[in-house]
């Protein structure tokens, strides 16, 4: 891809073709997709931070079945949960009617279903002896230890930020190159403190203001679904563009038919910041779930991913009975702009369209 705003440098280090990365997308993403995604040139990526080490050694395995490309492995580097029994106690009951309105009863307590890579000894260990190209960080950044055990292992190292200061963080951390997610972006917010006061400041502005102050090459994240955004996160100055809404319509994606049906309804006009469902700010698709987030004071809501223990139990309640409105449907504001096609098909389309976009 040849332009005055593109450089081969960051394409080099990933082994990648095109500057485009697909999103890690906990509880969507797949093997297959990013096997596919990968395949086409890109950069794939699959997210084991609600798994075991285990589980991820077998979802990296099934990756490698199907591609010798580039793989990006991202994990979650959230502070371990306050264990407040008094506010999980509360929140169960709050959700209690929602329980029964589905015709279930909600946990009798909640548990700390996903360990943090902070403290995943077992999750390092797998990473350094399976050595994946990349290696991802959402939430936070790791120890200084981990991070060398990783580069010595030859991962190159990618992490989220949010804002400068947590761009500037990952710098001196060591982190090889920064995602700038802008508050456009689908899912999880990646916020080193989901209780610190959030800018919220959107993918153009935060890019820009991380390539002028951070010697690293920064990715765009946010709002970007066709080859136009691509173009213009790459004029702004990123070295590429991170995409995640815009693989959920792919075959390849794990998204249930709730999901999909969602995405193409008007309720991708109107995705909303919640942190009802899992503990954590994330943009989601409106449902009756958010539509609830709506009504409480979020210091109610129990630490990630504690109060996400009760969301998915009453997600898998309801679409028992076929109700897909307590579903984490994580999609950002470009949702309306999604299109339905195979992985593989989305990756030269976005190439083209991006080509297209920086000759005109």
């Amino acid at each position: 891809m040849s332009s005055a705003v593109t450089s081969t440098a960051l394409l080099d280090l990933l082994g990648i073709d095109v500057p485009i990365f697909q999103a890690p997308m906990a509880g969507v993403s797949t093997p297959e997709l990013a096997a596919a995604v990968s395949n086409a040139g890109a950069l794939g990526a699959i997210a084991v931070g609600a798994s075991t080490a285990a589980d991820a050694r077998k979802a990296i395995a099934a990756f490698k079945a199907k591609s010798t490309r580039s793989l990006n492995v991202n994990v979650f580097c959230h502070a371990p949960a306050r264990v407040d029994p008094s506010r999980d106690d509360a929140w169960i009951h709050f959700l209690r009617p929602e329980f029964a309105r589905v015709g279930a009863t909600p946990p009798a307590a909640l548990k700390e279903i996903y360990r943090s890579f902070l403290v995943d000894d077992e999750m390092l260990a797998l990473l350094v002896r399976e050595k994946p190209k990349v290696v991802s960080f959402h939430f936070g950044v790791p120890p200084i230890a981990t991070v060398e055990a990783l580069h010595d292992a030859g991962s190159v190292l990618i992490a989220t930020a949010t804002s400068l200061r947590e761009a500037r963080a990952l710098e001196t951390a060591g982190i090889d190159v920064v995602v700038a997610q802008g508050i456009e972006a689908g899912g999880h917010r990646g916020v080193f403190d989901p209780d610190a006061p959030d800018d919220g400041l959107g993918t153009c502005a935060l890019t820009r203001i991380l390539v002028r102050s951070i010697d690293r090459p920064v990715v765009a994240a946010g709002g970007i679904m066709d080859g136009a955004g691509v173009a213009a996160a790459l004029r702004l100055g990123a070295m590429a563009a991170q995409l995640g809404t815009a693989f959920v319509a792919c075959p390849e994606s794990s998204a249930d038919a709730g999901f999909r049906a969602a995405l193409t309804s008007d309720a991708a006009h109107h995705t909303v910041m919640t942190r009802a469902i899992s503990g954590r700010p994330a943009r989601s698709l409106p449902n009756r779930f958010t539509a609830l987030g709506r009504t409480v004071d979020p210091a109610r809501v129990p630490d990630y991913p504690r109060a996400y223990d009760a969301g998915k139990a009453l997600h898998a309640a309801a679409r028992a009975n076929g109700d897909f409105s307590y579903g984490a449907h994580w999609a950002g504001q470009g949702a309306p702009l999604s299109r339905a096609m195979p992985a593989a098909e989305l990756v030269v389309a976005l190439r083209r369209e991006t080509e297209e976009a920086l000759r005109a």
